[in-house]
């Protein structure tokens, strides 16, 4: 069955908007696996707007299913992840400013760049994926790249569901097919929901893992987050 990772984020930018330490990132961290979930994503900034990187150091040693950590590569980033022995690093291009992630890696331009990043974090032991789109050159050089996954950057999915889900999901379905001939895992992430995720699971092949925070944390308002945990877990069951 497909992995759900949970993204605390929000968690962490609700803390943050009245300083403090409730409500607390590290608790959530706890929950989230306690309730099902089979692994945590964190995403830290330069700016520190939600997790902190102190965040992800008191994270880390309560992880017992898996820590996955997205961001941008910069060193401070990649000695963060080094440090704290992350079970997965999702690599993403969006720059610090950026408001949330909106585009996945051009594979062909950043080649070299991304080559050397991923080779240091296969040394130390970290798995690999990096924020891609559906467009099948990219997704053909990332294999260049040496990463061991990729992850399907699903807002467009998200975007076209209510319109026609079917052709919605059409490109990611060849996405994942072509990754999978190629020998990369599958991740998919960005606005899938208790809307749109059963759907996206049920036609995306070889999928890996999911990593859901934004509408999950939104829905653990109304229903309590061990009940939205186990609602987006039933997502999964194919």
């Amino acid at each position: 069955m497909t992995k759900l990772s949970v993204n605390i984020n929000k968690i962490a930018t609700l803390r943050n908007s009245r300083g403090g330490v409730m409500p607390n990132v590290v608790k959530a961290a706890t929950d989230v696996q306690l309730f099902g979930a089979d692994g945590v994503t964190v995403h830290p900034r330069p700016d520190e707007r939600h997790i902190r990187y102190q965040d992800v150091r008191d994270i880390s040693p309560i992880i017992k299913t898996e820590f996955n950590i997205e961001g941008y590569p910069n060193r401070e980033f990649i000695d963060l992840v080094k440090s704290v022995n992350a079970h997965q690093v999702t690599l993403v291009p969006d720059p610090p400013e950026a408001l949330t992630s909106n585009a996945g890696w051009d594979t062909i331009a950043n080649k070299s760049l991304l080559q050397d990043i991923i080779a240091e974090f296969k040394e130390a032991g970290v798995r690999t994926s990096i924020f891609i789109d559906t467009d099948l050159k990219n997704i053909e050089n990332a294999v260049e790249t040496g990463t061991d996954r990729i992850e399907l950057y699903t807002e467009p999915y998200a975007t076209d569901y209510p319109n026609n889900k079917e052709a919605a999901v059409a490109p990611f379905v060849e996405a994942a097919n072509l990754a999978h001939k190629l020998g990369l895992g599958i991740n998919a992430g960005h606005d899938l929901s208790l809307e749109n995720l059963k759907f996206f699971s049920e036609n995306i092949p070889f999928l890996d893992e999911v990593s859901i925070g934004h509408a999950l944390i939104c829905d653990a308002l109304y229903i309590g987050l061990e009940e939205t945990v186990k609602a987006y877990k039933a997502q999964l069951v194919k």
